[in-house]
């Protein structure tokens, strides 16, 4: 513990190396974590977290670099999670978007990726405790770039203020299909590779597809169009990136998110230390089987298994 003491204390003052390591921590031991974050939690409310999703190969990373660049640049403090896939191997991350980023890491933006470990929703479990830490660390903007799942990519919704969706001409075929789950949670479309064949045609659908939307929100996703491999518009998206952050907080949306987000906090951390204290131990394992084995024999149900376990806990 008093190796942590160091760190948070390190980290107190800047220190990027401390930072780092306490990351590391807080994604790879839960007793760790929860330390930590009640230590650094009183700093945690102003930094501003942007997600940026989309399907495989819509150019994220390269977005997610330019734009990360040009904020560093107007004098923000800007941080990156890039959520790669994990390695069938170590569960590690694969690194990929990383050294996609090359603008940032000359700029000296820190950056970390993060191991999806299997996650279907496009982040790692330990996302959110990792942008607290770069909020309580001084980061002014967030970046957080899933993995790239397509339509089950719905995490990003929870974990951010502002979610951008990042789409290529080549999503046409299958804009309907993606309208029940990623396309429902844009606050801003963003078109990439703009200089494609076909571009205006989609987005020409997608606007069509948005007129139609039943929405009730005042706000409407802009579609912002850029070719991030020579940074055309960036200069677009960051207006409109702004333009919703003062929306939300004209409307009193962005408090409520924040109120949201601690909320869910605290219910998986209730969740996960009910699991691990009643359901990891062999007495508890034991008795599952047990009870397994009498709704097979026809003795009890699924449903009254459950009610007898919730009585003895």
């Amino acid at each position: 513990m008093s190796r942590i003491e160091d760190l948070l204390e390190n980290f107190s003052r800047g220190n990027v190396r401390s930072l780092s390591r306490l990351i590391s921590l807080v994604e790879n031991d839960p007793e760790s974590r929860d330390y930590i974050l009640s230590k650094i939690f009183k700093n945690v409310g102003t930094g501003y977290r942007i997600g940026i999703t989309g399907p495989p190969g819509a150019g994220k990373s390269t977005l997610v670099d330019n734009l990360a660049s040009k904020l560093h640049d107007l004098g923000k403090r800007v941080s990156i999670i890039a959520v790669d896939p994990s390695s069938p191997f170590t569960g590690g991350a694969l690194l990929g978007d990383r050294y996609r980023m090359y603008e940032s890491m000359k700029r000296g933006i820190f950056i970390r990726s993060l191991a999806s470990r299997g996650s279907l929703g496009g982040l790692s479990e330990s996302t959110v405790a990792v942008a607290d830490l770069l909020d309580a660390f001084g980061s002014e903007i967030i970046i957080i770039e899933t993995v790239g799942v397509g339509q089950s990519e719905l995490d990003i919704m929870n974990a951010s203020d502002t979610v951008v969706v990042t789409l290529v001409p080549e999503s046409g075929d299958s804009i309907q299909a993606m309208k029940a789950g990623l396309m429902e949670i844009a606050d801003i479309f963003v078109i990439n590779k703009f200089d494609r064949e076909g571009a205006k045609k989609f987005e020409m659908e997608l606007r069509t597809v948005l007129s139609m939307s039943n929405s009730k929100k005042d706000w409407k996703p802009p579609v912002i169009r850029t070719v991030a491999t020579r940074g055309e518009g960036i200069d677009e998206l960051i207006e409109a990136i702004f333009r919703h952050y003062e929306y939300l907080k004209e409307k009193g949306i962005l408090a409520r998110k924040r109120r949201e987000r601690i909320k869910r906090e605290i219910t998986e951390s209730i969740k996960e230390k009910l699991w691990n204290k009643y359901f990891m131990s062999s007495r508890w394992r034991d008795l599952i089987d047990r009870c397994v084995d009498n709704v097979i024999s026809g003795k009890e149900t699924p449903f009254s298994v459950v009610d007898k376990i919730l009585k003895e806990i």
